[in-house]
C-alpha cells in the first residue's frame, strides 16, 4: 500500500505553518505502526509555488520551505530503516516559467533552449495555434509572448510552460533529473500527467468537447517510446525501482496501454474509482472493466479514492462514516496496489475554506487541509497552518483515534494488517464478482486460500447467506453473523473445497 503525503499539510516541524521534510521524518514511526509499505511525496522541489510545487524551477534540489537536501537524505535513510520505500513526485510535462530553461527559451528565438518548449506562430488569420483549453482556468492553453512574438503552450497555468519531449536534449536532461534522485536512494517516482509527453499541436480538439481541458483528451502514440526510455533509466538501478504514472485518461482500456509490453510504466493510476457512484452495480462494472483491461496487458491495477486534486471520499459520501469505512475496506481488498491519501485513515472530510484563505488557483484547498495530530487547538502544529483544519479535526485527530479501537484509524490498521498476513488479499486473483440487490461481493484467491469480500451498499440491513468459512473482519466492528448491516463490509475466509471444517487460522 502506498501512502500519499502532501508535504505542506502533513506535519510542520519549525512553526512556519507549512509541513516539511523533518515533520515527515518525525512521523515515520506512526506510518510504520499503521502498516504503510511506501510513501509518495508530492513535490518538494524549489518552486515559486504558483501551483504549490507542480511548477518546478529546479529539479535537483529541495525548496527551503520544506528543508534541505540533507533533510531529504535523512528521510530516505530513516524510512528505509523503518521498512518504508520512498517515491518522489516527478513533473516531466512542464516546468515553472521561472525555470532557467524557460527564462532562456523566451529570451529570443535563437536562444539555446528555444526549442526545449513548444512555440508556435499565430494562424494566418491571427487566431490561436489550436483550440485547446488549459486545466483549471478554462482559458486557452496558449499564451502570447511579446518578446519573441509567438505563443507558447501550457496545458495548465500560463506559469507552467510545456516542455518539448520531441527534443532529445530535453529527454536527456530530464533523464538526468531521475538519476539525481535515484542516486540518493529514492525507490521510484509518481510521474505527473505522463501521458502528455507528446502532443499533436496541429490538431484541434473535437468541437463537441469544446470547453473541456485538453489534458484527458491527449493520447499520442510516440509517448510510449518516451516511456520506454524512462523505464530504461530506472532499470539501470535494478528491478526494484518503480514508476507510477498519472495517466489522466478516463477509460481503463486506454490507461492499460501505458504498461506497454512490460517495458513502460510499472503501475498506472486508474482514476475510474474516483468518479464511481456509491452503488453496487456501478462498482461491479468498474471492477470488471478494470480487471479486463489490465489483465489483457498483464498489468497490475491500482485503486484510489482521494488525492490532492479531488474532494476527499468522506466529502463525496456526505460524511456518512459507515460508508466511508466501507469504501476504505473495499479499496484495500481489491486486486491491485491501493493508494491511500494522508488523512483517509482518519475519515477526514474537506475543510471549508474562507474566501480570505483561498490559496489554490484550481479550487483544491479543501482536500489539502492539514492533518490533525492532537485534539487541542492547533492540533499538534507549532504555528497556524497555511490552511484551516477540517471542522471535526479534534475528534478525528490521530491522538484521539489511536486509542479508540472502534475508530477509522484502528480499522485502517486492522485491514492493512490482515492484507499483509493474507496472501490472497495481497497478491491473489479476483473473480466471482456479483451483485444481488444492493450487495456486491467478490473473491480473492491464491493457492487453496479463498477470501470473500461482501459489501452492503444499501441504507438498510439485509440477510447474509450462510457461507462455509469464518468471518475475519467487519467494517462496523462487532460481527453479527447472518446479517449485513447498512454500509457494512465483511471479509470472510472460505473453507477449502472438499474440507469438512473451517480454514486454519491465519498466521501472525
Amino acid at each position: 500500500m502506498v501512502y500519499q503525503i502532501y508535504p505542506r499539510s502533513f506535519r510542520d516541524s519549525n512553526g512556519d505553518g507549512v509541513g516539511d521534510i523533518n515533520g515527515i521524518r518525525a512521523q515515520l514511526p506512526y506510518l510504520a505502526w499503521l502498516g504503510v509499505d511506501a510513501i509518495w511525496l508530492s513535490p518538494v522541489y524549489p518552486s515559486p509555488m504558483r501551483d504549490f510545487g507542480y511548477d518546478v524551477s529546479n529539479y535537483v534540489d529541495v525548496d527551503p520551505v520544506f528543508g534541505t537536501l540533507q533533510d531529504f537524505d535523512a528521510l530516505v535513510h530513516e524510512a528505509h530503516a523503518a521498512g518504508l520505500r520512498v517515491l518522489l513526485d516527478w513533473i516531466p510535462n512542464h516546468t515553472s516559467s521561472d525555470h532557467p530553461w524557460f527564462v532562456d527559451s523566451r529570451a529570443s528565438r535563437d536562444s539555446a533552449h528555444r526549442d526545449w518548449y513548444i512555440w508556435r506562430d499565430a494562424k494566418p488569420d491571427g487566431s490561436l495555434p489550436n483550440n485547446w483549453i488549459g486545466a483549471w482556468s478554462g482559458e486557452p492553453a496558449w499564451t502570447w509572448d511579446q518578446t519573441t512574438d509567438q505563443y507558447y503552450l501550457h496545458c495548465f497555468l500560463p506559469s507552467q510552460p510545456d516542455l518539448s519531449w520531441a527534443n532529445v536534449a530535453v529527454r536527456d536532461a530530464m533523464h538526468e533529473t531521475l538519476r539525481f534522485w535515484l542516486d540518493r536512494g529514492v525507490d521510484g517516482f509518481r510521474m505527473d500527467v505522463v501521458h502528455l509527453l507528446s502532443k499533436d499541436v496541429d490538431v484541434d480538439d473535437p468541437e463537441d468537447l469544446r470547453g473541456l481541458s485538453h489534458t484527458p483528451l491527449n493520447d499520442v502514440p510516440v509517448t510510449h517510446e518516451y516511456l520506454r526510455e524512462i523505464r530504461s533509466v530506472l532499470d539501470e538501478y535494478g528491478n526494484d525501482r518503480v514508476s507510477v504514472g498519472e495517466v489522466y485518461l478516463f477509460d481503463p482500456e486506454r490507461v492499460a496501454t501505458y504498461y506497454g509490453d512490460g517495458d513502460e510504466l510499472h503501475l498506472s493510476f486508474n482514476f475510474a474509482s474516483l468518479f464511481t457512484a456509491w452503488r453496487a452495480d456501478a462498482w461491479r462494472d468498474v471492477i470488471l472493466r478494470t480487471e479486463e483491461a489490465f489483465s489483457a496487458v498483464g498489468g497490475w491495477p491500482t485503486w484510489v479514492l482521494s488525492n490532492h486534486d479531488n474532494a476527499r471520499v468522506a466529502t463525496r459520501l456526505l460524511g456518512d462514516q459507515q460508508r466511508v469505512r466501507a469504501a476504505l475496506v473495499l479499496l484495500l481488498t481489491l486486486r491491485g496496489t491501493p493508494f491511500l491519501y494522508a488523512g483517509e485513515e482518519l475519515g477526514l472530510e474537506d475543510a471549508v475554506i474562507p474566501p480570505d484563505r483561498v490559496a489554490d488557483p484550481g479550487g483544491r484547498d479543501g482536500c489539502r487541509a492539514p492533518l490533525p495530530w492532537t485534539p487541542e487547538p492547533g492540533h499538534g502544529w507549532p504555528g497556524e497552518p497555511w490552511l484551516p483544519f477540517a471542522d471535526r479535526a479534534a475528534e478525528q485527530s490521530v491522538e484521539v483515534q489511536r486509542v479508540d479501537d472502534g475508530s477509522m484509524l484502528s480499522l485502517t490498521r486492522r485491514v492493512l494488517d490482515l492484507r499483509r498476513r493474507t496472501a490472497a488479499l495481497r497478491s491473489g486473483s479476483l473473480d466471482g464478482v456479483r451483485v444481488e440487490r444492493d450487495v456486491l461481493s467478490f473473491d480473492r484467491a491464491k493457492g487453496v486460500q479463498r477470501i470473500r469480500v461482501i459489501v452492503n451498499f444499501a441504507t438498510t440491513e439485509c440477510e447474509m447467506a450462510p457461507v462455509a468459512g469464518r468471518i475475519l473482519l467487519s467494517s462496523v466492528g462487532v460481527v453479527n453473523p447472518g446479517v449485513l448491516r447498512a454500509g457494512e463490509v465483511v471479509i470472510l475466509e472460505l473453507a477449502p473445497v472438499g474440507s469438512d471444517g473451517p480454514p486454519a487460522p491465519l498466521s501472525d
